[in-house]
């Protein structure tokens, strides 16, 4: 991946009144922020909790503020720089308006926010608004891009319904398919006696457990299954190998709407590809950029009062 600009040294920029720039990348699991001078020049970079602004907006902006704290005290400033701060953010939620409306119902401290789904973001990073496609795998999962200015959703409406191939997807799956297990209905396997054993293999406690759950909780449980496919455990396969083919009905139906490249992003991005079918895989690229700076080129765009 190359980077929009060089490595922010101090020594070098003895000047810190004008604008500032943040970008934002708000998933189910984490926020993580990163902070720009005027020139490009990389101040810090910070990390917050969930951010899935759909699930809680109150909670998003906590993992917000944080993640934008700690990429203040990284770059050696204060909370009196915020209103100095042109922000933009890509949050997963984001492609639901009535959850970006209550969300931004919440005051905040920056000089400008603009917000846009992560997907966006993501695409404008990877892209920087060319044609291409980009395929988010994280704690959700959601397509986005196309060609000739023209770009699409696909996918990325919420682990309940949609978010095939995500990490909520594949911890939802090994729960279900532990049951199965559990019922003599499939053959136990190490990755489902660790699953159970996990809510003392109890049902009762599990259901419990399900009744509270966030995306994220279901997500926690996709490094577990990953480890056990690696190790050829019937059930970790076969939920990987689902997992892989969700994805790849995602990517497939990007390029079938033009996109002549596809860039992967997220954290369960490099783990799947390894599963994804050869047609996929072969038109894999790098991105220009990630999706923070995207979110950067967002706020930047805002603030100029352009489309992005």
């Amino acid at each position: 991946m190359v980077p929009l600009v060089q490595i922010y040294r101090p020594e070098f920029h003895s000047s810190m009144t004008g604008p500032l720039f943040l970008g934002l990348d708000g998933g189910g699991t984490k926020c993580r922020a990163r902070l720009r001078d005027a020139q490009g020049n990389l101040l810090g970079e910070g990390t917050g909790g969930p951010s899935n602004i759909r699930i809680d907006p109150d909670l998003s902006w906590t993992s917000v503020l944080t993640a934008c704290r700690e990429a203040l005290a990284q770059a050696g400033l204060d909370e009196s720089s915020f209103e100095r701060i042109h922000a933009g953010m890509g949050a997963a939620g984001a492609g639901q308006s009535s959850a970006v409306e209550r969300f931004l119902a919440r005051s905040h401290p920056f000089a400008s926010f603009g917000i846009d789904t992560d997907a966006h973001t993501a695409w404008l990073g990877a892209f920087h608004g060319g044609d291409g496609a980009i395929l988010i795998v994280g704690t959700g999962s959601c397509g986005y891009g196309g060609a000739s200015g023209r770009c699409h959703y696909v996918g990325g409406w919420g682990y309940e319904v949609s978010d095939e191939g995500s990490g909520a997807f594949i911890g939802r799956e090994l729960l279900r398919r532990a049951i199965w297990a559990h019922d003599g209905r499939t053959p136990p396997t190490p990755l489902s006696d660790a699953v159970l054993a996990d809510f003392n293999n109890d049902l009762e406690v599990l259901v419990d457990w399900v009744g509270k759950a966030r995306s994220s909780d279901y997500g926690r449980y996709a490094p577990l299954v990953l480890q056990h496919a690696e190790r050829r455990d019937p059930l970790g396969m076969a939920i990987v190998a689902d997992a892989a083919a969700g994805l790849a009905t995602i990517a497939t139906r990007l390029l079938d709407l033009g996109a002549p490249t596809l860039c992967l992003f997220g954290g369960l991005a490099e783990p799947l590809r390894p599963w994804l079918p050869p047609p996929v895989q072969k038109v894999i690229a790098e991105p220009i950029a990630d999706a923070l700076d995207g979110a950067i080129l967002l706020a930047r765009s805002a603030l100029a009062g352009s489309p992005s």
